[in-house]
């Protein structure tokens, strides 16, 4: 018995053990930095982008940048529909790709606010959002919490603050704000390489400091 009860209790140290290194998003930990370089096309030197201004980088300009180890992120994602499976599976397997600490938050229709302010409250360095209903609670937060970096992929804000960027193409553009679908919106644009680009791109410009523009990726 004695020696069933020191196993016991040598399996929950490790355990306990496991949890905290590196987990335990209470603790803080280094900021990211980006690992790797834009290539050429990502933006133009001689015209960097202006606030709330519009890019169209070089397809694969993106592809050397990665995020540093501990990268932290929540995915925030709202609806079921086909656009928003395929953005949260593309966001789910880049974090595979680059182990990143990946965490989720599924908002709510009743009040999504609340559910972005839990992701917030998780202190990440990232929040990506997937799915239209988000946009204009984000429109709202947003503007009120600068030092939190949001990605939203598939959309755009229509007057994003400099900690939001957007990585959006002609059949997707959902702006919120009473604003309607755009008469291009296009569910079967949001192809598997085009929903990969958007995370990858976006995460590269918020990485490199290339954050409050769109990044459009007509040409993916």
């Amino acid at each position: 018995m004695r020696r069933l009860l020191c196993a016991v209790a040598a399996a929950a140290l490790l355990t306990v053990a496991g949890c905290g290194n590196g987990s335990d998003w209470s603790q803080p930990h280094p900021a990211p930095t980006p690992v790797g370089t834009l290539g050429a096309g990502f933006t133009d030197p001689a015209a960097p982008p202006t606030p709330e201004g519009t890019v169209t980088p070089s397809p694969g300009s993106w592809d050397d940048v990665h995020p540093s180890k501990g990268y932290r992120v929540v995915l925030l994602h709202a609806g079921d529909d086909a656009p928003t499976k395929a953005l949260t599976k593309s966001v789910r397997d880049w974090a595979d790709d680059e182990n990143v600490d990946l965490r989720e938050v599924a908002a709510g229709a009743a009040n999504p606010i609340d559910d972005i302010v839990k992701a917030m409250d998780m202190r990440p360095d990232l929040i990506v959002s997937a799915g239209n209903p988000l946009i204009d609670a984000l429109t709202t937060v947003s503007a009120n919490h600068l030092d939190q970096h949001f990605l939203v992929v598939g959309a755009e804000l229509a007057e994003p603050t400099h900690n939001v960027t957007a990585a959006d193409w002609t059949g997707a553009s959902f702006r919120g704000e009473g604003l309607g679908m755009s008469s291009a919106y296009d569910p079967t644009s949001f192809t598997e390489a085009r929903c990969a680009a958007a995370i990858r791109a976006g995460v590269a410009a918020v990485l490199t400091g290339t954050t409050g523009i769109v990044l459009w990726l007509d040409k993916v």
